[in-house]
């Protein structure tokens, strides 16, 4: 990206008037000159044409690990007021709904589990289904199903999947209201059917880790984390239900613009007024898609409990919190001074509330929501914490991951699945994947640096680190 466009509003901030031939709101890119430098010149095209849509509030942002996407870029973040005729765009939420990461805290050390490392992630990798299409154990009726999408995680922990004492640290406490199943398709229940309990392919993992080093005492007091702690994130979506709601809402989102005179600055960014029967049946259809993946999380957690108890027995599997990325939720913000209810979209960046709101769990709430940045295959993740509104400028949003530097198929021409697994091997890293090409597409090459992503997002204000994660088992589609 050439940053001469840019002009430079802070250490960390930096905006982009809109020209005097186009109409938009400000765009705000939160991040410094390198990794401005290095993202794609598209990044700040999508997010200057988000910035024209109708009923913004604020600037349109993206956050530091952003990536060219679909319709919004990744780490793309802006919200709309229905009162103002904001609208609801399904190339703002993406095609994965509601991926996220939950993340699980074990009372093991690594000392402990280094011994059956190798047999663990046999074990893992045998009984998480894992890959393109990969269907799980579980088989539902489309009636069952649709309880899935009311209940969220909640039916999950209501057929054994776990306990209810999870659900509290689970973002909506396991459940998002609005969900409406009589607006998904026939086709995305039918794709969902079996894939309850599964991973996934592409970016999605399972990760054993342990935690390296505190960067916040205090907050890694609240979340409960110590040096040596062996944790287990697992990454994963709505899956085919979640993709599939997304490839029927662009066709009709943009059909219905186009009924109602919005003239859409990218086609990629199909929407509708919020107040409109088609904002209404997309939020109904979104929503139902991100109860399954809260479901989908806790039925993987529950699997994950099941075979770690074959080694060690005794051993806690707490949920730290379970994240959502790609979403698009009602939230209360002050804005110039008043409250606003406000329908902030996400795309591949996650909600950070701060200290004291009442949203979180009472074991987060002096310290701010847990918020994950999950690193390349390989490289690491962060724990950070979210910081309250004087501090974070982005409607409480914050880096979901460290953002891909290239394209999957550019990140071919560099490695090979085989080479690059016994190279992590080598570092003492496990990775179990049924594709070698998938793997070579999630070198960790392929990424930005994870420890900059962290740094700057820290620095910019949106979230505090709290501590760094070292992989040590990876198990991918």
């Amino acid at each position: 990206m050439d940053i001469a466009r840019l002009r430079q509003a802070g250490p960390y901030e930096w905006t982009l008037a809109p020209s005097r031939a186009e109409a938009g709101g400000e765009v705000r890119l939160f991040a410094d000159a390198e990794l401005l430098r290095g993202m794609d010149d598209k990044v700040l095209e999508q997010i200057r044409n988000v910035a024209r849509l109708p009923g913004l509030v604020g600037a349109a942002m993206t956050m530091p690990d952003a990536h060219w996407g679909y319709g919004f870029p990744i780490g793309g973040v802006a919200a709309f007021d229905a009162d103002a005729g904001g609208v609801v765009s399904a190339g703002g939420v993406g095609f994965d709904i509601s991926c996220g990461i939950r993340c699980l805290r074990t009372d093991l050390s690594w000392e402990q589990l280094a011994p059956q490392r190798h047999h663990l992630a046999d074990s893992l990798f045998r009984e998480i289904p894992a890959g393109v299409g990969e269907e799980g154990r579980l088989r539902l009726a489309v009636r069952e199903l649709e309880q899935v999408m009311r209940q969220g995680a909640h039916w999950a922990v209501a057929q054994g999947f776990g306990p209810a004492d999870d659900l509290p640290y689970i973002e909506e406490r396991g459940c998002v209201g609005g969900a409406e199943p009589g607006w998904v398709s026939d086709l995305a229940k039918k794709r969902q059917l079996g894939e309850m309990g599964t991973l996934g392919s592409g970016n999605h993992y399972l990760e054993v880790q342990v935690v390296d080093r505190i960067h916040d005492e205090a907050a890694a007091a609240a979340f409960g984390l110590r040096v040596g702690q062996v944790l287990v994130s697992i990454h994963c979506g709505s899956r085919g239900l979640g993709h599939q709601i997304g490839t029927d809402y662009l066709l009709l989102l943009a059909k219905s613009a186009a009924s109602l005179g919005l003239t859409l600055p990218d086609r990629e960014l199909a929407c509708a007024p919020i107040r409109s029967e088609a904002g209404q049946h997309y939020l109904g259809a979104m929503n139902s898609a991100i109860n399954c993946a809260l479901a989908n999380r806790q039925i993987l957690a529950a699997l994950t409990r099941g075979v770690l108890a074959r080694y060690w027995p005794s051993a806690r599997l707490d949920t730290l919190f379970d994240v959502s990325h790609n979403t698009c939720k009602v939230e209360r913000h002050r804005v110039e001074g008043r409250e606003r209810t406000l329908y902030v979209h996400r795309k591949g960046a996650t909600r950070a509330f701060g200290a004291g709101h009442a949203g979180l769990p009472d074991a987060y709430r002096a310290v701010g929501q847990p918020v994950i940045i999950g690193g390349s295959m390989g490289t690491g993740s962060y724990i950070l914490a979210g910081n309250p509104p004087g501090q974070n400028h982005a409607f409480a949003s914050a880096s979901h991951g460290a953002g891909r530097a290239m394209s999957r198929h550019q990140a071919l021409k560099f490695w090979h699945g085989r080479q690059l697994l016994d190279d992590l091997a080598a570092q003492g890293i496990l990775i179990r994947t049924g594709s070698l090409r998938g793997a070579a597409e999630e070198a960790p090459g392929a990424y930005k640096d994870v420890d900059r992503v962290a740094e700057v997002t820290e620095a910019a204000g949106l979230a505090r680190r709290v501590a760094f994660l070292r992989p040590k088992i990876c198990i991918k589609g």
